[in-house]
């Protein structure tokens, strides 16, 4: 299934369940629980956990933004544009933006 297919998906998946007017405090909390279980997951080396938790993440995440009133899909593409020209450097394999880099 294509990520717009899944989107639909989790749209009416999570409409016909009312999550969409759920509580964005709580589906954040449960975000948070998610992200915590991928961090568990990274640090013992539980692969397929690993895959299961960024599943879950994706969902929790959709269902956040639907419930905040925002496209997930445009958010996504506001990060891409916003990145896309950003110049930096990686460090310690983390990638620091051009602004936030000192001269120390």
């Amino acid at each position: 299934m294509a990520i717009n297919d899944q989107l639909k998906f989790l749209d009416e998946w999570s409409k016909n369940r009312g999550l969409n007017c759920g509580d964005s405090s709580k589906q954040l909390i449960k975000l948070m629980e998610e992200v915590g279980e991928l961090a568990e997951a990274h640090n013992k080396g539980f692969q397929g956990k690993q895959a299961d938790s960024i599943g879950d993440i994706f969902v929790a995440l959709t269902i956040y933004a639907q419930q905040c009133g925002l496209s997930f899909e445009g958010c996504v593409g506001m990060a891409c544009r916003e990145i896309s020209n950003r110049h930096g450097k990686t460090i310690n394999g983390v990638f620091i933006k051009e602004s936030d880099l000192t001269n120390d």
